[in-house]
């Protein structure tokens, strides 16, 4: 049988692209639930205070705007195959799936809601009023998180051009993801503080969002959201490429 080199080639470069259009997708999936929550419930028609965490809109007119977002971000990285690896913490292909995994729960199993505003329990899939369940939905998102750290420090930093011509700008990919990574681990950690302390109502509802961008970003460039033609190139992949490399395929 003959094999097509060129058209080999072509199918591997269209590949290439729809994972980095997957990646984009979930980035931007990641950095729009929270400001769509927040930015809807500054509109009367949905009648929605603003909430104090994001897992609370789940009790509101939002829902499906959380659930759905939710969903979207679980399925995109269960179908999302990346590399294998030895080691677990740097398995992308296992870690995704079950960040998916996990994602999907943080929508199904909803966090318990303020006893002041609502007394009867809601849940997805299973329907009961018992407390504990509700303590699912905080498993579920602290995994999730975790998991989105692992891969910005762990795995998305495997794999980059060790380019040795030119000295790496601070904004070079790897230090971008470590950073994404670190700052998804900060916030989560100062998530109980700050509610111990008590010192900020929405205080949650921040530090949830900021991780979620941090989370989003990593995604957006790990998927050449910008580019990555010219200085940009340059400064985040260290390729000087004259144009995106996604339109030399396009031509």
């Amino acid at each position: 049988m003959k094999i097509d080199i060129n058209n080999e080639i072509k199918i591997e470069s269209y590949d290439v692209f729809t994972y980095r259009r997957i990646r984009r997708a979930i980035g931007y999936l990641a950095i729009s639930l929270p400001i769509l929550l927040v930015g809807f419930s500054l509109i009367s028609y949905f009648q929605t205070d603003i909430q104090h965490s994001i897992s609370h809109y789940y009790y509101t007119h939002l829902r499906e705007f959380f659930t759905g977002t939710l969903c979207a971000v679980g399925l995109f990285l269960i179908r999302y195959k990346g590399h294998g690896n030895v080691s677990i913490w740097k398995n992308d292909n296992l870690l995704t799936n079950i960040a998916g995994i996990m994602a999907l729960g943080v929508a199904f199993f909803p966090t318990n809601p303020d006893k002041n505003k609502i007394d009867p329990k809601i849940y997805t899939l299973i329907s009961s009023n018992q407390e504990w369940l509700g303590w699912l939905h905080y498993g579920f998102a602290a995994i999730l998180f975790f998991i989105m750290a692992l891969l910005a420090i762990n795995v998305f930093t495997i794999g980059q051009k060790n380019e040795t011509r030119t000295p790496k700008s601070i904004l070079n990919e790897n230090n971008i993801y470590r950073t994404c990574g670190y700052s998804i681990i900060l916030f989560v950690v100062l998530v109980p503080i700050s509610e111990k302390l008590e010192r900020f109502e929405y205080s949650t509802l921040v530090l949830e969002a900021l991780s979620l961008f941090a989370f989003g970003i990593a995604w957006l460039i790990k998927g050449r959201a910008l580019g990555d033609s010219g200085i940009k190139g340059k400064m985040l992949y260290q390729e000087d490429n004259p144009i995106d490399t996604e339109k030399i395929l396009e031509e």
